[in-house]
């Protein structure tokens, strides 16, 4: 599917979902890009729809208590429901489900993966892995298990595929810890403070477990098409440099970028041609 194939009435929202990835995440933006141009915009039309949902939680002008953000939410949902019964809706929410059915991708999965969106309306600490665990299939899992179809990856992996969503969302975690801390959130286990001697030991366990979700995840890699593995694998290759520095720097991650920078690109390249 290219932009020029869609319903003039869908070319704008289209736009508008990759606009808003290319500026909220320029590394997964990039990775898109190396993606067939045919099922980029359903790419970008997920992650506008998760995006606005991620906006209601944390964005700048999110409401000012749990109550309201969860409406906002339940509002969010209800315009991707509407737009699934064919009725007048939101321009992001009508392009996925026009890219749903082009592609017939299982939407419900949207279902858990709001759920754990609710969960960050509010102050947050994560009790055990078993609750990061819950907490990142909704966040991360259901939308790898979306990918999957989109991008190919054949039915018995996909499942597998939404390990590789954890492993992602799991590296933010280390990454986002100074800014989750801002908002009153800690996702790693075994953390009250991230003032305490502690966090180190515990982003280095961490770091171990997403480079195991990253490696439960590589039988889908390699099941997935050609055409699109390249692009799976520089996501993957920019996220593992940033759990390499994490680890390189002992978990002390506070205070350090540990992201990827643009220096950073020629390597993940390279390591992807390999």
């Amino acid at each position: 599917m290219t932009t020029r194939s869609i319903d003039p009435a869908l070319t704008s929202a289209y736009e508008t979902c990759r606009r808003m990835h290319r500026r909220h995440d320029p590394t997964y933006y990039w990775a898109t890009r190396r993606l067939p141009e045919e099922i980029r915009p359903a790419t970008h039309a997920l992650y506008g729809y998760v995006r606005t949902a991620d906006e209601i939680v944390d964005g700048p002008q999110r409401a000012p208590t749990a109550e309201q953000r969860r409406a906002a939410l339940d509002a969010w949902e209800a315009e991707l429901q509407r737009a699934r019964a064919g009725a007048r809706s939101h321009p992001v929410a009508g392009a996925l489900v026009d890219a749903g059915r082009r592609h017939d991708l299982p939407l419900d999965e949207l279902g858990p993966y709001m759920r754990s969106m609710r969960v960050d309306c509010d102050r947050v600490r994560i009790r055990s892995d078993d609750e990061l665990d819950v907490y990142m299939d909704g966040s991360a899992g259901s939308v790898g298990r979306i990918m999957a179809p989109l991008l190919g990856v054949p039915d018995r992996f996909h499942v597998h595929f939404g390990r590789l969503g954890q492993a992602f969302q799991l590296t933010n975690f280390i990454r986002d810890i100074d800014a989750d801390w801002e908002l009153d959130r800690i996702y790693l286990p075994g953390v009250e403070d991230l003032r305490g001697p502690v966090l180190r030991d515990v982003v280095v366990r961490q770091v171990a477990r997403a480079q195991a979700l990253f490696a439960l995840a590589e039988p889908a890699i390699a099941a997935a098409p050609a055409s699109v593995r390249s692009g799976i694998r520089l996501a993957v290759a920019a996220y593992g440099r940033i759990l390499d520095r994490a680890e390189i720097a002992g978990g002390d991650v506070r205070g350090r970028r540990i992201g990827v920078r643009a220096r950073d690109v020629p390597g993940i390249l390279t390591a992807v041609r390999r």
